[in-house]
């Protein structure tokens, strides 16, 4: 079958609408793990032994599990037991919570990477723990973090068509749409294509520059 490029702009409103979900679920699920792998890293170092044990044991769980697993679990279990949430709300929050148990992991090498005798020091000018952590700590520990949370962004960004298991329909579920309903597979699947390696593109520039802004900010 030819590739029509007349057919192609007919369909790009319904795929454009799609890549609006797909940047709401994205940009949502991340903002949501970033709160949670926070949480995550300071009950992991927080001195009482049962938080500690909920926090390692909220990561063990999440990442040994599917992702799509968890979507099945909070969409069609927890109704169940009258727990229901719409389904990009689903979707954000079980993105945000999965992700956040790997950015925990960010977090913490973050912290640590930061020199014990920072520490000591801060401690021995008084600081409180506010100062300490704005002033001393995380001026330190962003600028390492700032890749590997670059990659989680984009990352997360490829994982939503997994949201079509709970009807959300993302880009990549417009381009299956428009193919089931018409059976022409070029256009719509070479147009999610070029949209996705776009916009991963665009945010891997916008991330390289924050880190550069970051560390020459750093130095």
């Amino acid at each position: 079958m030819m590739f029509s490029f007349e057919f192609l702009i007919r369909i790009l409103p319904d795929l454009m609408r799609g890549l609006i979900v797909t940047i709401e679920a994205t940009f949502g699920g991340f903002a949501l793990a970033l709160v949670v792998g926070l949480l995550l890293a300071l009950g992991r170092r927080c001195g009482v032994k049962p938080l500690r044990l909920f926090c390692d044991g909220y990561i063990a769980l999440m990442r040994c599990t599917p992702l799509l697993v968890q979507l099945y679990f909070v969409f069609y279990v927890l109704p169940s037991y009258g727990i229901r949430f719409p389904a990009l709300a689903t979707g954000i929050l079980c993105l945000g919570l999965h992700i956040g148990a790997y950015i925990a992991e960010v977090y913490r090498a973050g912290i640590e990477g930061v020199p014990e005798g920072q520490w000591e020091a801060a401690r021995a000018l008084g600081l409180k723990s506010y100062p300490l952590w704005t002033r001393v700590v995380l001026p330190q520990a962003l600028p390492p973090m700032i890749p590997p949370l670059g990659n989680f962004l984009i990352g997360l960004f490829k994982e939503t068509p997994l949201l079509a298991a709970i009807t959300v329909v993302d880009v990549f579920g417009a381009a299956n749409n428009v193919a089931g309903l018409t059976y022409r597979y070029n256009e719509p699947y070479t147009a999610v294509a070029v949209i996705l390696l776009t916009v991963s593109l665009v945010a891997a520039h916008f991330v390289r520059k924050l880190e550069r802004r970051f560390t020459s900010a750093k130095r």
